[in-house]
């Protein structure tokens, strides 16, 4: 079957429509399938020395994982960003004597974030207060492409470390077979795609959101 093009007054041929949501369809999904590769596949058995560790709420293992770094010994300090106003520090200690003795010490609650721009923009005055430079960041897989962008932008000069995390109800491997786990996908890739778009037309006006001055 020969595909029938018109031409145009200027004699060049006409791209069928059909022929342009095929591409555009193909090339939405070379990109999709990317996406998903970038998706850290296993948790990281062992952390390098940083100074910090960051938490992202929103999501199953986060909390408890960022926890066990911080009691590991192998940071100074955690920051939960984007804590639901009404959380206190003795919630998430919960009954055991060492991580309630962890979080009168060595524990921030971020209270100002309510999305993942705001989660990066948080974590670089905190770690502009507390003179950091490096960084474990604690989040799910799916969510680690797009929180990696947010973080270099806001924190261009930091050493970030990811360290993933595995929610049950997300199957990371075979993920396009199970409708829950590959809607959230999809919608994570688009969100990454706005996040790299964002960053990119920032840094070519040379626009940098720049943290509060430390205090």
């Amino acid at each position: 079957m020969r595909l029938s093009f018109r031409r145009r007054r200027n004699g060049k041929p006409r791209w069928p429509p059909l022929a342009s949501a095929g591409v555009a369809l193909g090339a939405w999904a070379t990109g999709l399938a990317w996406f998903a590769g970038e998706m850290p596949p296993t948790a990281v058995e062992e952390v390098p020395p940083i100074d910090a560790v960051v938490v992202l709420t929103g999501g199953s293992r986060r909390l408890p994982a960022g926890l066990e770094l911080l009691a590991g010994g192998g940071a100074k300090k955690l920051l939960v960003s984007g804590v639901h106003p009404d959380v206190v520090k003795a919630e998430i200690a919960g009954a055991d004597r060492r991580l309630q003795a962890l979080a009168e010490c060595c524990l921030t609650l971020g209270y100002e974030a309510t999305d993942t721009v705001g989660n990066a923009t948080e974590a670089a005055r905190w770690m502009q207060r507390e003179g950091f430079t490096s960084l474990a960041l604690v989040t799910a897989t799916y969510h680690m492409p797009r929180s990696l962008v947010e973080f270099h932008y806001a924190l261009p000069e930091a050493r970030i470390v990811a360290y993933p995390v595995f929610p049950e109800t997300f199957k990371r491997d075979g993920w396009w077979r199970w409708p829950g786990s590959a809607a959230l996908v999809i919608a994570e890739y688009h969100k990454y795609v706005l996040a790299r778009v964002r960053v990119g037309l920032a840094d070519a006006v040379g626009v940098r959101a720049q943290p509060e001055a430390a205090s």
